[in-house]
């Protein structure tokens, strides 16, 4: 009898700590998917992405029974977004990545690019894409600004970069979360570039934070509050509304292939072999060779003159290095704190470009007002609005936003926009209010 009971309390605790430690796995799992909901980094290419499943799947299977979660955990760490990888079912599915991967191991690995030139080749998206961003964003400043629409405009709270990252957060609904699987299908570089190149690049976070701090040095703190809390709010709306217009796009695409007796049709061209990559690669450094040429001689016609024309054209030779560096930060989201991962939902590599792209935007304009030259103000700005603008990203951060949000704590949201706000408009404060105030420069705001 008392064998019994022992055999039987013995059990229960068992159950108990499987239960305790199948909640702990859930929750790990959970604050690195909406710490992963935006940009993962170079942790996404495909060669990185095989080579770690494959050390990860040999661990799997020397794992006792206890010690499995941990590498379905690690696993799970490998994609961008596990979340949305099905948004019409109510139950998460396993991730696409992983699901692929999967795939992959029960066959013979295909040939495709050694990891140096899957990396320079990934760079030559991100750069392509990138240029196009930042030419975007320009386009969109001057469609909504003064000269145009009138709807955006220095002195108010609609600042110029609202409208582009307004379309960027709405276009990360679409292509970073919906249908991001399915542009992965044909091409995990090309994913890549359009979410983390040229919507990270058409977003500008250091942007948004830089007019506030210009509202607030001339006294408007009032607008300068109101900017953030509009700017928060139209971003969060609009990847929101570009998520559910996408899942409605795709119900009518399924709808349509049924009623055509098609079924659910799927895109069968891959770049997944070795002669596709590197021509495709190739393609990516002829363009842009053409998109750099181009600029610097428009840079070397247009700088002695000046003006927003040369800024442009130097912010589209500059654009690709923030691109590329936020890029490289990203693989930090997911991972936390220290060897013991914590404070895993908060993507430290979208914080620190963020934060650091508005301090050197900042510190940039405190040079441009000090200097006070045509020259250094055509530099200065064009690398504002080119590899600061690209540096920072608003598309990315409202993808996390939005997985935190929907997740099972969402006040981690609030808190995480708190944290990039705060942070960056102090840093801010310090470096560009205080010497304006203090060396009484002349700011036409």
């Amino acid at each position: 009898m008392e064998r019994m009971n022992s055999a039987g309390s013995c059990s229960s605790m068992r159950r108990n700590s499987l239960s305790i430690s199948s909640h702990q796995i859930d929750n790990d799992a959970e604050c690195e998917s909406v710490s992963e909901a935006g940009d993962i980094g170079d942790r996404a290419l495909p060669s990185r992405r095989f080579s770690e499943s494959s050390s990860l799947r040999l661990s799997f299977d020397n794992t006792s029974e206890n010690e499995a979660g941990v590498s379905i955990l690690e696993e799970h760490r490998l994609q961008p977004y596990p979340s949305f990888s099905h948004p019409n079912s109510s139950v998460r599915p396993l991730p696409t990545d992983t699901i692929v991967a999967s795939e992959d191991s029960k066959q013979e690995p295909r040939k495709s690019l050694p990891e140096l030139l899957d990396y320079i080749s990934c760079m030559l998206h991100l750069a392509v894409f990138g240029i196009l961003g930042v030419l975007t964003r320009y386009l969109l400043q001057k469609l909504f600004g003064p000269g145009v629409a009138g709807v955006t405009s220095e002195q108010t709270i609609l600042y110029l970069d609202l409208p582009s990252n307004m379309i960027g957060s709405f276009l990360m609904g679409w292509f970073g979360v919906v249908f991001k699987g399915d542009i992965s299908h044909v091409s995990e570089h090309l994913a890549i570039a359009i979410t983390t190149g040229y919507l990270g690049s058409l977003t500008t976070f250091s942007g948004w934070n830089q007019k506030m701090l210009e509202l607030s040095v001339s006294g408007r703190w009032l607008f300068s509050a109101l900017g953030f809390l509009l700017g928060l709010f139209l971003v969060a709306f609009s990847i929101i509304f570009g998520i559910e217009t996408a899942k409605g796009f795709r119900w009518l695409l399924n709808r349509l292939n049924m009623s055509s007796g098609n079924g659910c049709s799927k895109i069968n061209f891959k770049v997944d072999n070795y002669r596709h990559q590197l021509i495709v690669m190739v393609m990516f450094l002829v363009i842009l060779g053409i998109l750099w040429g181009v600029s610097g001689a428009l840079v070397k016609d247009e700088f002695k003159h000046g003006g927003s024309a040369a800024q442009l054209w130097f912010a589209c030779m500059v654009g690709p290095i923030g691109v590329w560096i936020r890029w490289f930060l990203a693989r930090l989201n997911g991972c936390g704190i220290g060897t013991a991962g914590l404070l895993k939902w908060i993507p430290f590599g979208t914080l620190i470009a963020n934060v650091s792209a508005a301090c050197v935007m900042a510190a940039l304009a405190s040079v441009k007002n000090a200097v006070n030259t045509r020259n250094c103000d055509t530099v200065v700005a064009g690398i504002q609005f080119g590899m600061m603008g690209c540096l920072s990203t608003v598309s990315t951060f409202a993808a996390e936003f939005n997985a935190m949000r929907e997740s099972n704590h969402p006040w981690r949201a609030y808190a995480y926009a708190i944290i990039t706000i705060c942070v960056s408009f102090s840093f801010g404060i310090l470096i560009y209010c205080i010497p304006v105030w203090t060396k009484g420069f002349d700011i036409d705001t």
